[in-house]
């Protein structure tokens, strides 16, 4: 088996054929759409997949609510309901409190220097009115 290598040009080809093996592996891991790009681009798309099955529930909720403006009355009558606060003649309008008993409102003097600790300077007095 030795004696297939001893020969110069024998070497030279297997040089030549370890570099081109050596060569063709790099090209496949980290060359132009090598491995490694390959496998970067299957994350992005899955990403991108994943991205596009949330817009487009997203969207068939907003059409579902596009199509109930348009065609009907209780979609608009919430809609101005909720969002925009009106009431029908002659309904009495009750608003709940969402504040707990034990909040306590803040009292910020206009006429401080520091609002922060709601604190005058002991010699000004505030403006006339």
């Amino acid at each position: 088996m030795l004696s297939i290598f001893s020969s110069t040009m024998s070497k030279v080809l297997l040089g030549l054929a370890i570099i081109l093996i050596a060569g063709f592996q790099y090209l496949y891991w980290f060359g132009e759409g090598g491995y490694f790009e390959h496998q970067k681009l299957n994350q992005k798309i899955q990403q991108q997949a994943e991205l596009n099955s949330e817009l487009k529930e997203r969207n068939r909720i907003l059409a579902a609510e596009v199509y109930d403006l348009k065609n009907g009355i209780e979609a608009m009558e919430e809609h101005a309901r909720l969002d925009l606060g009106l009431i029908k003649p002659h309904e009495t309008f009750i608003q709940m409190s969402t504040i707990s008993t034990q909040y306590k409102p803040v009292y910020v003097n206009p006429y401080a220097n520091d609002l922060r600790t709601n604190e005058q300077e002991p010699n000004e007095l505030p403006p006339e009115q």
